[in-house]
């Protein structure tokens, strides 16, 4: 009588592992979180479990073959993962009764993609007219640059290095006149940018701590 051993059972599949998507995507709400940022996460997760092929617009398996019920309970989970890190205004103008995950990722991406005309015209009227004094810090003001040419990217209208250095140097306050000059003439990397931006702002305000008040000068003098 020949061997007829249970066949090898298959690993489980890596999707299966994760328990909470928002500890590794955070929510898209379009303030903390853009439209950009939360595809470059959620793409980046979906590379390393093995589940991009399920929004990329890949073809489903026959659903007749044996592929199909598996990939079905997996484009589920990753369904699950797409609404559950919409926030609630964004998650009711794209929730489904029946959906594919790929269909569900077009539909987010139809949200902020269609109209790029009028996106595009905002957007670039936001960057033109942003400023350090409209934020709270320096910090946010170079995140928000960083945003919205993110964003105008996003839209068919990509902003280069160069062109996003100019925006933020265009918003800064004339404190910072000096180290605006010597990146408008070197056009530094972003990153190399923003530090040396950050570097003026300690020393500003390390100067500022350190002078008097005028209240304290005119004493001074008497």
């Amino acid at each position: 009588m020949g061997d007829k051993s249970d066949p090898k059972p298959q690993p489980l599949h890596p999707v299966y592992t994760v328990t909470n998507i928002q500890h590794k995507v955070c929510p898209l709400d379009c303030t903390k979180v853009t439209y950009p940022t939360w595809v470059k996460l959620f793409k980046l997760h979906a590379i390393w479990y093995d589940v991009l092929h399920h929004i990329d617009g890949s073809l489903a398996p026959d659903k007749t073959s044996a592929e199909y019920s598996p990939w079905k309970k997996i484009s589920a989970i990753v369904l699950q993962w797409i609404y559950g890190t919409l926030k609630r205004n964004l998650l009711v103008r794209v929730l489904e009764e029946e959906s594919t995950a790929h269909e569900a990722w077009e539909r987010v991406k139809n949200l902020f993609l269609n109209n790029k005309g009028p996106r595009a015209a905002a957007l670039q009227h936001e960057l033109t007219n942003l400023t350090l004094s409209a934020m709270t810090d320096l910090e946010a003001y170079c995140q928000r640059v960083r945003e919205l040419a993110d964003q105008l990217s996003a839209v068919g209208c990509p902003i280069n290095n160069t062109q996003r250095i100019i925006y933020l140097v265009r918003g800064l306050p004339r404190e910072y006149d000096a180290t605006a000059s010597i990146l408008n003439q070197s056009l530094s990397p972003w990153e190399e940018a923003v530090e040396r931006l950050q570097s003026e702002s300690r020393r500003i305000a390390a100067r500022d701590t350190l002078s008097p008040t005028p209240m304290v000068a005119a004493t001074g003098q008497q």
